[in-house]
């Protein structure tokens, strides 16, 4: 019988599958799709391929827990960070300042390597419902705030975010990158808010994630949590 390192056989497969997806992940970010196989992931976790099958089918269902996992842990802490802001420009600020937080960790590497493969449709989908998860604060802040023209607005600014966290990723300070952020997120939004416009359903902005083209260039601060199914995408 194999050697069980929890109190518990059901424990013991929690942390097994946490050590299969986090050597994943790693396996994801430093080597790409391809990189994540049953054998190899098995073998960066300590674990025999045929342990791997335990609890994955495919690398595919890896690669779908992961996808699954890429976000849920971020999202907390946003909500965490958002539940104490008052009022949507103070929302607009603690999103932004969460964000470049979460990126300074590493947390948004795992989804941008997935935004970057070529994964199945299935999976670029689920990644685009993960991100206008993720995204809808930054968004309900700026319809709040009474941004023309949101989507186009919010894509645009989307993209002053992932262009921070880029620079955060290659060594610029976090505090520095911030503050220069924040105060860039600000000017646009003062020069382009005015009273909340009717006509734009802040539902239909949400079609799209910000910052993403029709191939869901994901670059969140997403990052893995352990207790999800993993099966909402196949290749």
């Amino acid at each position: 019988m194999p050697k069980i390192s929890a109190p518990t056989v059901a424990q013991h497969r929690v942390h097994q599958r946490e050590a299969l997806l986090r050597a994943a992940t790693e396996l994801l970010v430093n080597g790409g799709v391809s990189a994540v196989t049953p054998a190899a992931v098995g073998a960066a976790a300590g674990l025999s391929r045929p342990s791997v099958y335990q609890y994955f089918s495919s690398g595919a269902d890896i690669l779908a827990a992961v996808v699954e996992e890429a976000f849920p842990p971020a999202n907390e802490s946003l909500r965490l960070a958002l539940d104490s802001a008052i009022g949507p420009a103070e929302k607009l600020d603690t999103y932004v300042r969460e964000t470049l937080r979460l990126a300074a960790q590493g947390a948004h590497r795992p989804a941008a390597a997935l935004a970057a493969a070529q994964l199945p449709d299935e999976c670029l989908g689920r990644l685009r419902e993960l991100h206008r998860e993720q995204a809808a604060p930054f968004m309900d802040a700026l319809h709040a705030l009474g941004v023309q023209q949101l989507p186009l607005t919010a894509q645009l600014l989307s993209g002053t975010l992932e262009s921070a966290m880029g620079a955060i990723e290659h060594g610029a300070p976090l505090a520095v990158v911030t503050d220069l952020t924040m105060a860039l997120v600000r000017a646009a939004v003062g020069v382009v808010t005015t009273k909340p416009d009717s006509s734009v359903d802040p539902g239909s902005a949400r079609g799209r994630p910000t910052g993403t083209s029709p191939k869901a260039s994901v670059a969140g601060p997403a990052t893995g949590m352990v207790g999800t199914t993993g099966h909402a995408c196949r290749a």
